[in-house]
């Protein structure tokens, strides 16, 4: 049987298809909460080389599937290597976080390169090679790229802060140069995962972790349009590819980003009303979440309670279960374990 006849769960929701058990992944699946990623990535050195290490990223984004049999694969990889394949200074400190070299002027944005030299992410594109042919047929591969608004927020600052107040700062005094930052990143996040589904990615998520701090119009200005313009750019090339969208925080936004980008999932946060998602977004597109990581470090009976409170709310129409954001390193693995037998044991 070729892998094109195989079912792959995921895929058939995004295709419209709703599953009697919802099919299944956790973003950050791949983590310092398993043993075996700590090794790996004490192996590999620092976080970048690990990222840039083709048999070893591979070989974190197989773990989990090897120890949960999730439904999906994520290709380990960051969303800052996209700024690092544009020629900017990319670096991880360890307990601070990501480090770039600011782009906090409009003379500094400048200097950024127009077009990304994909060569430098050769490594990823190797990465998904490898974990497609390891692949179970029915196991999804996705890959990914971060917003460009939540991207030129490091690019900005130079690196995370409470709020990225510096990018939004810069967006509203200096908007020809944040607007010149975004266009780059358009293109060159086009370019990146048009080249994951060159190298095997089923499906592609986009990851706008910072969408929620922006104010209704300049969410349609720096999260909604940038990203039609990313889902338009991949489907011309490539007609018919499944996108999900990210855009945290969103809240009442998310109909109009579902409307007006085409994507065809949404990943919601746990802050997110079920009434309404299911009203107004979940009878457009699929819905992928949203547990929050917090139970996973709970457990017990309120880890039952919000698991079933997920698919009380979602599985009756087009659902992935998965989490609200990323699964914190200090989870238990035995509660991931407890929350995917309570999944798979749900039946609509």
């Amino acid at each position: 049987m070729t892998q094109n006849l195989v079912t792959k769960p995921f895929m058939e929701v995004l295709s419209g298809n709703r599953q009697a058990s919802p099919p299944m992944w956790m973003m950050r699946q791949a983590g310092r909460y398993l043993p075996e990623y700590r090794a790996t990535r004490a192996q590999a050195g620092s976080f970048l080389d690990l990222c840039f290490n083709a048999e070893l990223a591979a070989e974190v984004t197989l773990q989990p599937i090897r120890r949960f049999g999730f439904d999906a694969a994520i290709i380990f990889s960051d969303i800052l290597v996209v700024p690092y394949a544009l020629g900017r200074s990319v670096r991880f400190e360890v307990g601070e976080g990501p480090r770039l070299d600011p782009l906090n002027s409009p003379d500094l944005v400048g200097t950024l390169n127009n077009a990304i030299d994909l060569s430098k992410l050769e490594p990823v594109f190797e990465a998904l090679r490898i974990v497609r042919r390891e692949l179970k047929p029915e196991t999804t591969l996705i890959g990914f790229c971060g917003s460009p608004f939540t991207v030129a927020t490091y690019m900005v600052a130079g690196q995370g802060t409470s709020d990225q107040h510096p990018a939004r700062l810069m967006a509203y005094q200096h908007p020809g140069a944040f607007a010149k930052i975004i266009d780059v990143l358009v293109e060159s996040s086009i370019a990146y995962l048009l080249k994951q589904l060159e190298a095997g990615a089923d499906v592609l998520q986009i990851f706008d972790t910072w969408a929620g701090i922006l104010p209704p119009r300049e969410f349609e200005k720096w999260c909604i349009e940038p990203t039609r313009r990313i889902v338009e750019g991949i489907r011309k090339v490539k007609p018919g590819t499944k996108i999900i969208g990210f855009p945290r925080g969103a809240g009442a936004l998310l109909p109009a980003f579902v409307e007006r980008t085409g994507v065809d999932a949404v990943s919601i946060d746990w802050t997110a009303e079920p009434a309404f998602v299911r009203e107004k977004v979940q009878t457009k597109v699929a819905v992928q979440g949203n547990l929050d990581p917090l139970l996973l470090i709970a457990g017990g009976s309120a880890l039952d309670q919000a698991v079933d409170d997920v698919l009380h709310n979602f599985s009756a129409g087009r659902h992935i279960f998965n989490l609200g954001h990323g699964i914190t390193p200090d989870a238990s693995i035995a509660h991931v374990e407890q929350m995917i037998k309570r999944v798979r044991d749900y039946k609509v």
